[in-house]
Parts: C-alpha cells; sequence; structure tokens
C-alpha cells in the first residue's frame, strides 16, 4: 500500500494539487496491476483549513501519524501562509521521508520552505524562478542546482512552480508507476493540448475492463 499524504493548511492553491489528486483517488486511468494507492489529507491537527478558493478541509490524519518509509509521497502545495513557524513540523517531516528514500512533491510556496531547511541546496529542483527563492528564503544555497522547468523531478524529490502543476501530476504519477508509460503519455497530451485526438488514444489504451 502507498499512502499519499496531502499537507493542507489555510490559503492551500486547490488548483494546484487537482491534476494529481483527483487520478491518484479515483484511479480511473490505472493500469490493471497498479499499486494500491490511498490519498490522505494531513494537517498540524485534525482541525479544519480554508483553501484559497473558500473550501473546508477536515484533515484526516496529522503529522505525527505519517508512516516514514519509502512507500509513504507527500505532497506539500502552494500557499500565502508558509511562512509561520508551525509549518515546520512538515518540513521536518519532508527532511526524514526523503532520507527514508519517500517521495516528497512540492510546488509553489513549499519550494521556499523546503528552501528554507537547506532541502534544495544539493539536488535539481524548481520554483518560481531562482530570484523567488533568493527573494523568499534567506538560507538558499542551491543556485547551481535551479533547473528553469515547471516541473523537475531528482528521484524522489519532484518541485514545482505555480505554473506547472500538470507536469508536477505527470511526474508524480510516473514516480508512483500508476500509469502504463502510453496512458500516461496520452493522458498528459490531452490535458496540455485540448486536442481530440489524444483523448481518444487516452481511451484506447485503458483496460478493458475500465
Amino acid at each position: 500500500m502507498i499512502t499519499v499524504y496531502v499537507y493542507t493548511l489555510d490559503t492551500l492553491a486547490d488548483w494546484e494539487l487537482g491534476y494529481a489528486t483527483a487520478e491518484l483517488n479515483s484511479k480511473r486511468f490505472f493500469k490493471k496491476d497498479a499499486p494500491n494507492i490511498s490519498v490522505k489529507t494531513v494537517g498540524i491537527s485534525k482541525g479544519p483549513v480554508k483553501t484559497m478558493g473558500g473550501f473546508t478541509i477536515i484533515p484526516d490524519c496529522s503529522i505525527s501519524d505519517i508512516a516514514v518509509n519509502e512507500k509513504s509521497v507527500l505532497l506539500l502545495p502552494g500557499a500565502n501562509t508558509w511562512n509561520e513557524q508551525k509549518h515546520g513540523a512538515i518540513i521536518e517531516k519532508a527532511r526524514e521521508l526523503l532520507l527514508a528514500g519517500a517521495t516528497v512533491c512540492a510546488i509553489c510556496g513549499a519550494t521556499v520552505a523546503l528552501a528554507n531547511a537547506g532541502l534544495l541546496n544539493l539536488r535539481p529542483h524548481t520554483s518560481n524562478g531562482m530570484g523567488y527563492l533568493e527573494m523568499c528564503s534567506p538560507h538558499y544555497k542551491g543556485q547551481h542546482f535551479y533547473i528553469d522547468n515547471p516541473s523537475v523531478a531528482d528521484r524522489n524529490l519532484i518541485t514545482a512552480s505555480s505554473t506547472g502543476a500538470l507536469l508536477w501530476a505527470r511526474q508524480i504519477i510516473e514516480r508512483l508507476e500508476v500509469f502504463q508509460p502510453d496512458t500516461l503519455e496520452a493522458w498528459y497530451n490531452y490535458f496540455s493540448s485540448g486536442k481530440e485526438q489524444h483523448f481518444f488514444a487516452l481511451m484506447q489504451t485503458l483496460p478493458t475492463s475500465k
């Protein structure tokens, strides 16, 4: 069982998670032999949080409940509240997860939190721009490892800019090996272009039982 933990915090950027969480939770395009996936929301506590879009989320579990092993995945969304000290606990958990071989995925403002903890100093990564990280993170020393792409996968660390949600989702899905390669290619082509032929190509890649 692979558990995908989605960190929830006030002002969470709803749209940045949508592609990844919808596919991992619904399993609608999973291959027949895909690993079993469970998606859980996690918070500092189990108290409600309010997203940027105005939705209320009640976390399924708290940070202490996260299993630290290679079958865990942590998604860190963007938000306007990452500078609050209370979020240090999830970043320390991210550090533990990376060391354990688990997968940590951060997008937009969450990359600043990783940068502040020194977790981007020695690994290929991206964000909303190198200047953005330098401006927002006084401890950032990873300029030589910065890649100016919407999303960058470096083994078990996947980072993205605020405009990289779709590619970020693709790299997360690829990392978890839940789609057939041709399904993932068609899925990405369709959602990145909107062209009808890619939708039909996507449908043709699916198992007949779907």
